[in-house]
């Protein structure tokens, strides 16, 4: 059931008689969203190369995307209240389009990164309307339970069918086509919106908290900016020091804003509960690893044992399986029975335990023995965390709370891969340079050496990364203290992507 304004439902109506056609076109839309995270890893470093990309920047590809997403997602939501949920679906799909077309077509670094922003930001727009478009579109329980089913389905596999199609575009084609894919997807959408979707006017007295999505997004594009200048500058750097302060102090504005603010955009008791600030606290951090993973393991896999691009997607195949085997069959199962914690914290375990084993990679190392093992304890760890997280955060809040606690999940989710991604990827060329530099002896030997130099940081960074997987289960421990539901999830918090 839709609600107002003011919190109270809606007057029911009948069924939507194309409401079934209208979940294709939402969930084509999810797709897109969902598949963009990691149809673009794949063709990362193809991209890097054609651009001269330097190392230190590269992760701007990624964090430039989720760092829009996650920052804007709250104001995309009061976006879809003030002028219509349709109509904000429309206008993320022909923005999302055009920002991929745009990125596609780049000549320089700074045009990707850009592109990749906007992309970011319509995707906000994108993805909190497609989710009210569903809720709205699907009012009989037993249909809804069905709707979401499909469509969190979808947010499943969306990386799985990224990695592979990513592979085919890049190795076939080319890295641009991945974006480009973007646009033929999004026409077949709009026509579809404009055909098949109801929806009501939007509310005219909706309040948009421009200054907190400022403060909001300026604090984290300074955190993030400042761990991505500490490769070439150095930590103690007064421009990184600054950077990181002053993203510091715009968050603590932030923060306090949101408290005074008429219309904030995200109202502080959504946070002051312990259940709900562990989740969101733990997906953060979990986030960070993966993400780390995915970035690390592309590399890994095309520069070092010189995959193809392909071959490099189906490699990554077993982890998102173990993703949704992880959710799907063990925490959907077991969430109805014991606490979501005691899912939680062996979750963050296995992860780490995963972590552990890429660690360990050398120059040579085999896939089946060192790289499967890691990546199938990985999955099935979040998958086991993702499950709870969503619930439990989402579990017992008012109705006219509801869509804003989900974007909260949304966002630590995309706040926490923007902070892994930059951080990660500092702490790994760093430690690159200086093992390159204290072992760079025989000039002709260079190429092995910048190679073992290359990996050493890879194993570097993840060490971090298992180190950030344990402390997400320490949070979860203690934080997030509620008793298993006594009925089981009925998807009605959906991730916007697992990857």
């Amino acid at each position: 059931m839709s609600v107002t304004r003011t919190g109270e439902p809606e007057a029911p109506v009948g069924p939507d008689p194309h409401r079934w056609w209208a979940l294709v076109i939402i969930a084509l839309a999810q797709l897109m969203v969902v598949l963009d995270a990691t149809i673009v890893n794949i063709a990362l470093p193809s991209a890097q190369r054609d651009l001269g990309i330097s190392d230190g920047n590269r992760q701007w590809v990624i964090t430039a995307y989720t760092l829009a997403f996650g920052g804007l997602l709250l104001l995309g939501g009061r976006v879809a209240d003030l002028v219509g949920r349709k109509r904000t679906f429309v206008i993320g799909l022909i923005g999302f389009a055009l920002a991929s077309g745009l990125g596609g077509a780049a000549t320089t670094s700074g045009m990707l990164f850009g592109a990749r922003a906007l992309q970011g930001a319509f995707a906000a727009l994108l993805a909190p309307s497609a989710l009210s478009l569903l809720t709205t579109t699907f009012t009989d329980p037993k249909e809804r339970g069905k709707a979401f089913g499909i469509y969190g389905a979808l947010a499943g596999s969306g990386a799985a069918i990224g990695f592979i199609v990513g592979g085919l575009l890049t190795e076939y084609l080319d890295w641009r086509w991945c974006l480009y894919v973007n646009i033929p997807i999004a026409v077949v959408a709009v026509f579809g919106a404009f055909g098949l979707l109801n929806d009501r006017p939007g509310h005219k007295n909706v309040r948009l908290d421009v200054p907190g999505a400022v403060l909001g997004c300026g604090g984290l594009v300074a955190i993030v900016y400042g761990f991505s200048e500490a490769e070439p500058r150095g930590w103690t750097d007064p421009l990184v020091l600054g950077l990181l302060a002053g993203g510091v102090a715009l968050l603590v504005v932030f923060v306090w804003w949101q408290s005074r603010a008429p219309s904030p955009l995200l109202p502080l008791h959504i946070v002051k509960d312990r259940n709900r600030a562990g989740c969101f606290l733990t997906m953060g951090l979990a986030v960070i690893g993966m993400f780390g993973v995915f970035l690390f393991m592309t590399y890994y896999l095309q520069v070092v044992l010189r995959y193809s691009p392909l071959k490099t997607g189906l490699a990554f195949l077993p982890l998102t399986v173990a993703i949704i085997i992880g959710s799907t069959q063990i925490s959907a199962r077991l969430l109805p029975r014991v606490a979501p914690r005691m899912l939680m914290v062996p979750g963050m375990i296995l992860a780490a335990g995963g972590m552990l084993f890429f660690t360990q990679l050398t120059v040579d190392s085999d896939y089946a023995g060192e790289l499967l093992p890691g990546l199938l304890l990985l999955g099935l760890g979040m998958g086991l965390t993702f499950m709870p997280v969503f619930a439990t955060a989402t579990a017992g809040v008012a109705p006219q709370d509801a869509g804003v606690t989900s974007a909260t999940v949304n966002t630590s989710q995309q706040v926490g891969g923007s902070i892994g991604t930059a951080l990660l990827n500092t702490i790994a060329t760093t430690s690159s340079t200086a093992y390159i530099a204290a072992h760079l002896r025989d000039p002709a030997q260079k190429a092995l050496v910048v190679r073992e130099g290359t990996v050493h940081g890879y194993t570097v960074a993840i060490w971090w990364a298992a180190g950030i997987m344990l402390l997400a289960g320490l949070v979860a421990g203690l934080m997030v203290t509620a008793k298993a539901p006594r009925h089981a999830p009925t998807g009605a918090a959906v991730p916007e992507s697992v990857g």
